[in-house]
């Protein structure tokens, strides 16, 4: 005899669109595009235009578990696609534009999206790629006010569809990293894993996000998700302004017109808002809180926001993670501590919330303890975690269902977690990732490049830059411009070299490869040109 039961419901994402449009109809969605105008929704309107864009690609033949991709900037449309594709059983496939060709060609059709949705200002991009995208049937311009635009597209539809319901195991969404070795790698996020992490993001120790936030994520909608903000602004019933461009200028006049709460965004945006500041003597008169992530944020930085009575939120994670791990949250005895001892702890990466367990251990795998002092390699598990690539043959978690997350850490007594370095021979440049290997790749493909190294130093506006370090080979005159026309034709522009160095030799290990250590040592206090 069955003593009881509870109700069997699927943590599927519309759940998340249909609550905030029921319970917060009236919660705006506001657009500054580029050109620009400025448009207002609400989050009943976003739940109209997302069943009418359902409705549309259902006609077209696209099916449950098919992949829709995005090139897009951040604006209501691109809020609108994400729902009605996921609404209709769709995948979401955001495409990063900062990608240089070969990644780009490689993702869409690794992913083998079906159609594209893409703002104009990627039009000469899209015109590049269009041959070599093999699965993309169909091309709709976001911003295009015209007939064959989005919103006409919208517009041809009465709105009257009814979500696709599924397992909450199903997909939703595909975001694919950049700089690792190879390949981009895609990630696969689960309904329920979506829904699990925005139910964590908006928790009070990790973002705590409520109706009364106005929400403006710098950090572009193609970027890990957004960190998880359009699921879990929805869930709490928050306001949203976005900007289809990042101009700190536009920015700041957007925060305070609109009373924008809190912020999200690397720290490049945030010292190129501190710049606009110092220039003109506007600032955010209304800002709460700002969310910073993507690469550490310079001490300095945290402090002049606490100075100005704004709580800097320290966010870490990865596009594995969907992607939001760890948060500064203050603990017991904060306001006791002094304003020194407080930003010790806003500059670490943060506590670890219930859904997630991290452990650090030694190369052979033996876990270390959490006392403040030894570092080792930095593992997490937990629901809205990566198992397996997509696509791949094997899972990238061990036994015990950890995921190495190629980071060197060290875990502190009272819950904090630090980070000490990287594993990964990856440059952090403004919040995004430059693959080392491929970059010295590239480099020993030119013509009298005898062996190459890439190595990222100090920047004070990009927290790293590329220094690549050269040996030439005999009898070669191979100049650093030569080496950097060449770079142009394989590698993103904005992963190239800020300096080219050339040296007598490299280091390497007992068994041939560059030894980064002893260069990353080397070159640490040098100082680029670039960054006077």
């Amino acid at each position: 005899m069955q003593m009881g039961a509870m109700q069997d419901f699927e943590l599927r994402v519309m759940r998340l669109l249909d609550h905030v449009a029921r319970e917060h109809p009236t919660r705006e969605v506001v657009t500054r595009w580029a050109d620009g105008r400025e448009t207002r929704n609400d989050w009943a309107g976003i739940h109209r235009n997302a069943r009418k864009l359902a409705q549309r690609l259902v006609k077209w033949g696209i099916n449950p578990g098919d992949r829709v991709a995005t090139l897009a900037m951040n604006h209501e449309h691109h809020l609108t696609s994400w729902y009605g594709a996921m609404g209709m059983g769709g995948v979401i496939h955001t495409i990063n534009p900062r990608l240089f060709d070969e990644q780009l060609i490689y993702i869409a059709n690794h992913a083998e999206d079906r159609v594209l949705f893409y703002d104009k200002q990627f039009q000469p991009l899209v015109d590049r790629l269009k041959p070599e995208w093999t699965s993309i049937e169909r091309y709709v311009v976001f911003d295009d006010l015209g007939p064959d635009g989005f919103q006409a597209l919208l517009d041809a539809e009465d709105g009257d569809y009814a979500w696709y319901e599924g397992p909450e195991r199903e997909p939703c969404m595909i975001c694919y990293t950049s700089g690792t070795t190879g390949n981009p790698k895609g990630v696969l996020y689960e309904h329920r894993s979506t829904v699990l992490h925005a139910m964590h993001a908006a928790e009070p120790w990790v973002m705590g996000l409520s109706a009364s936030d106005v929400i403006l994520p710098i950090v572009p909608m193609f970027h890990a998700a957004a960190w998880g903000l359009p699921f879990a602004g929805a869930l709490a019933g928050a306001k949203f302004v976005y900007s289809q461009t990042n101009d700190a200028a536009v920015l700041c006049e957007l925060m305070n017109s609109e009373k924008v709460t809190i912020g999200s965004g690397v720290p490049t945006v945030w010292l190129a808002m501190f710049q606009h500041m110092d220039a003109t003597g506007e600032e955010p008169r209304f800002l709460r809180q700002i969310t910073v992530g993507g690469s550490a944020a310079p001490r300095a930085m945290l402090a002049r926001f606490m100075d100005m009575g704004i709580k800097p939120l320290h966010l870490w994670g990865m596009t594995e993670t969907s992607p939001v791990a760890t948060a500064l949250a203050p603990g017991p005895g904060w306001g006791d501590l002094t304003r020194d001892a407080q930003l010790d702890i806003v500059c670490k990466q943060g506590s670890i919330p219930f859904g997630v367990e991290l452990r650090i251990v030694d190369d052979e795998g033996t876990e270390l303890p959490r006392d403040g002092e030894t570092s080792g390699r930095l593992q997490i598990r937990g629901p809205w975690v990566v198992k397996r690539y997509f696509k791949a043959e094997q899972d990238a978690v061990d036994a015990g269902g950890w995921f190495d997350t190629g980071d060197v850490a060290v875990l502190h007594p009272d819950g904090t977690m630090q980070i000490t370095d990287r594993s990964k021979d990856v440059i952090k440049s403004g919040g995004e990732w430059i693959s080392s290997v491929d970059l010295e790749n590239a480099a020993v493909g030119c013509p009298g490049v005898g062996e190459a190294a890439a190595i990222g130093v100090y920047h004070p506006k990009w927290d790293e830059r590329p220094l690549l370090l050269v040996v030439r080979k005999p009898g070669s005159a191979v100049t650093p411009q030569e080496i950097t026309q060449h770079l142009t034709q394989h590698v993103a522009k904005w992963w190239l070299p800020d300096e080219i160095l050339f040296v007598d030799d490299l280091p390497h290990t007992a068994t041939g490869k560059l030894l980064k250590t002893v260069l990353r040592e080397q070159y640490k206090d040098y100082k680029l040109a670039t960054a006077a």
